[in-house]
């Protein structure tokens, strides 16, 4: 791993480039066509009055090599808050070299510093590269659970069920 690897905080003079690293994300999944957001709205949401999502950068020699994006969710089990990442990417050219694992190490630090009681994610099922990797730092992959997912038009529709049938107040 290069020494030269800092992770810090992202800024909002920062939302450009975490858009471009999104954007390159989006390209290895094979899903550049689903990016329909841009900068702005990200700047808005990570550091505008309310802030949906946190973000941090991994450089190398100070250029953004990586990052993850996140926000919280909540165990009623645990009755705790936690994080969950939506995003952890390093430029193809910078892995294997340990960027990914400072990463989600400092996320894990956050999720201690703050007295979360978990810190989860996603993996696409074809991703093996990063099912091993998960699996390496000491990730349960959940084989019974699966991700439901309500987007477009779906919700849309789903927010008129409730014009059907039972009234609400």
């Amino acid at each position: 791993m290069s020494s030269n690897v800092t992770i810090r905080s992202a800024q909002p003079e920062d939302c450009d480039t975490i858009f471009s690293l999104i954007q390159a994300l989006a390209e290895y999944e094979k899903l550049a066509h689903a990016v329909t957001g841009d900068a702005l709205a990200l700047k808005e949401h990570l550091f505008g009055m309310h802030k949906f999502a946190e973000a941090i950068l991994a450089e190398c020699d100070g250029k953004a090599v990586g990052y993850a994006l996140f926000f919280y969710n909540y165990s009623t089990f645990l009755t705790k808050p936690g994080i969950y990442l939506e995003d952890l990417f390093v430029l193809p050219k910078y892995r294997r070299q340990g960027i990914g694992k400072l990463l989600i190490s400092k996320l894990a630090q956050i999720a201690l510093e703050r007295n979360y009681g978990r810190l989860e994610w996603s993996v696409l099922d074809w991703n093996e590269p990063a099912i091993e990797f998960y699996r390496r730092i000491g990730a349960e992959i959940l084989g019974e659970w699966r991700i439901c997912r309500v987007t477009g038009a779906a919700i849309n529709h789903l927010a008129t069920l409730s014009n059907e049938g039972a009234s609400t107040p």
